[in-house]
């Protein structure tokens, strides 16, 4: 493939939380521009911190080689900084100020002529002031929660889903040899695709998503049905972000800084709490956490990672700007940058693992 002559070097960036498979993108970009284009690389660290503090690297192949199977990103992240609400002390007081030129004027020093960001959809947010002011632009989508418009997988999703299900699997045991019901709260913020995916290939009972407000009274007589069952034991896969029918979620922090400042969490203890006052049944909570962001990438996020690192390469090199590349109907593609911005794909009430699930007589907290 001919590359573009303007593109000379390029910027790399690994915005947001971290997840399985942004090293196996920065290796993609990076080995794909040195070896097949001759593009120079250079790596803004932790975010767009990096990009507004001057904190750049060059990348060479040694510093890509070996990373394929590490999680984590080698670059650096950052939630909490965006450009157009950077912190400034002023007198001893913090405000809020748009640092985009900052951010220009570190790309004109080191002669960048394009940038690949890698995050969720905050981070493509973040990306649009840039995009806005001529900077040539390609995203990569990534998270965990796999709730990003315009694809139908993000990577980084199969591993969480995998450790997920993983510890989901771990629960059986103990709930099996006290019968006991055992909560296991996951992350997914407003999108319950992690619970859903992971409530299902563990065999989870119950599977509470923020997308199907619950019934505390219909889950504790599904409950008491099981409980009377040979089994005598449930496991529940619940959403950070699942809620009562009528309520709003469990708010854990607010973080007033940072470019998502609502923290989700809690929901586990309520709905086991819930359990226990109205059945009597022994109840436990586990919350996963950041395990399942952690850890090497699985082989399917490794592909897909290293996929959408070259495709990403060559949309620039083949003079197209301000894209990401996507995964739909089995294969790369690639969409608007600026479509990913203020929305958040959540699950349908009619997908077809909801369906799968009911089923299999697996109980979602509503009659479906």
């Amino acid at each position: 493939m001919p590359s573009d002559p303007t593109i000379k070097r390029i910027g790399l960036l690994t915005g947001g939380g971290d997840c399985p498979g942004l090293n196996a993108v920065i290796r993609a970009v990076s080995k794909s521009a040195m070896f097949q284009h001759d593009i120079e690389v250079v790596g803004i660290l932790n975010g767009y911190e990096g990009l507004i503090r001057n904190q750049v690297e060059p990348l060479y192949a040694p510093d890509v080689s070996g990373i394929l199977t590490r999680g984590g990103t080698i670059l650096g992240s950052n939630n909490r900084i965006s450009p157009q609400h950077f912190p400034v002390e002023e007198n001893g007081e913090i405000t809020y100020v748009d640092a985009t030129d900052r951010c220009l004027q570190t790309i004109e020093e080191h002669r960048i002529d394009a940038t690949i960001v890698i995050g969720g959809d905050g981070t493509m947010a973040c990306t649009m002031p840039l995009i806005e002011a001529g900077v040539p632009c390609i995203g990569v989508p990534k998270t965990i929660d796999n709730d990003i418009i315009g694809t139908d997988l993000t990577f980084g999703f199969t591993t969480a889903m995998t450790t997920a299900t993983m510890s989901l699997d771990r629960l059986h045991t103990t709930a099996d040899s006290h019968n006991r019901v055992m909560v296991c709260e996951l992350m997914g913020r407003n999108a319950g695709w992690l619970t859903l995916a992971a409530g299902i290939a563990s065999g989870s009972d119950v599977i509470l998503l923020p997308e199907i407000p619950f019934s505390i009274d219909l889950i504790c007589e599904y409950l008491e049905d099981r409980m009377r069952s040979p089994a005598g034991f449930s496991i529940i896969a619940c959403a950070e972000g699942a809620h009562p029918e009528g309520e709003g979620q469990i708010v854990s922090q607010v973080v007033e800084d940072s470019v998502e400042p609502i923290r989700l969490g809690g929901i586990g203890h309520l709905v086991a709490a819930a359990i226990e006052e109205r059945t009597r049944f022994e109840t436990r909570t586990t919350v996963l956490g950041h395990v399942q962001r952690g850890g090497p990438p699985v082989a399917m996020d490794r592909v897909l990672a290293t996929r959408f690192g070259v495709a990403a390469l060559e949309l620039l090199v083949s003079g197209l700007q301000n894209r990401m590349v996507v995964w739909r109907n089995g294969d790369i593609d690639h969409i608007p940058l600026s479509d990913v911005v203020g929305g958040q794909r959540l699950v349908p009430m009619g997908h077809p693992m909801i369906h799968a699930a009911s089923a299999v007589r697996t109980c979602f907290g509503q009659d479906l």
